[in-house]
């Protein structure tokens, strides 16, 4: 019991730790929310892994879902990081969430698919010591599969509707702000 209350407060570290980074280094406190989405994606596969195997979660799996708040948000940074990229030149929201999606389909699969193959002779129990292992790799394996599909469609919804919300706030605000009166003789004077 001891054990599982310190994962779960290596959860909420982990997670907060990597909200902080992404904040800092984005600049933003919306775009890493959007992006920390993917952790709750993840545990839908974990979840379904678990359930499709039969196999019961322990520690190891706890410390795999641990390193998955890790693992998982790799894919939206380099998705949203692109559609950032796209959107500095100029590109609308949703030509450059089709093209992101297009143009990233491939690095994300390739980076997803390498660690699966690499811990499917853990999930199958090959190996000395392995059997004892096999709830971390299926925890790792079925939340970064289900994070992966879910972060190509979720993901870029739940940006947009973002970015909508940002622009409607901004138009709110504009129109809320009073407009500053320019004395007549300045205005000549500005336009000489």
């Amino acid at each position: 019991l001891e054990s599982f209350r310190n994962l779960q407060f290596a959860f909420v570290l982990a997670f907060i730790l990597v909200y902080m980074v992404l904040a800092s280094v984005l600049e933003s406190l919306i775009q890493p929310f959007t992006i920390m989405l993917t952790v709750p994606l993840a545990f839908v596969g974990v979840i379904a892994a678990f359930l499709w195997t039969g196999e019961t979660m322990n520690l190891l799996a706890m410390i795999g879902m641990v390193m998955l708040v890790g693992i998982v948000v790799n894919n939206a940074i380099v998705m949203l990081d692109y559609v950032n990229q796209l959107r500095a030149q100029g590109i609308e929201t949703r030509d450059a969430l089709l093209l992101a999606g297009q143009r990233r389909l491939r690095p994300i699969t390739m980076t997803t698919m390498t660690t699966i193959l690499a811990l499917l002779p853990l999930a199958m129990g090959l190996g000395e010591g392995a059997r004892l292992q096999r709830p971390l790799a299926l925890a790792v394996i079925g939340g970064l599969a289900s994070s992966t599909v879910l972060t190509l469609f979720v993901i870029p919804v739940i940006y947009s509707l973002l970015d909508d919300l940002g622009k409607a706030v901004r138009r709110l605000t504009r129109r809320q702000r009073p407009a500053e009166s320019v004395p007549p003789a300045q205005a000549v004077d500005g336009g000489q």
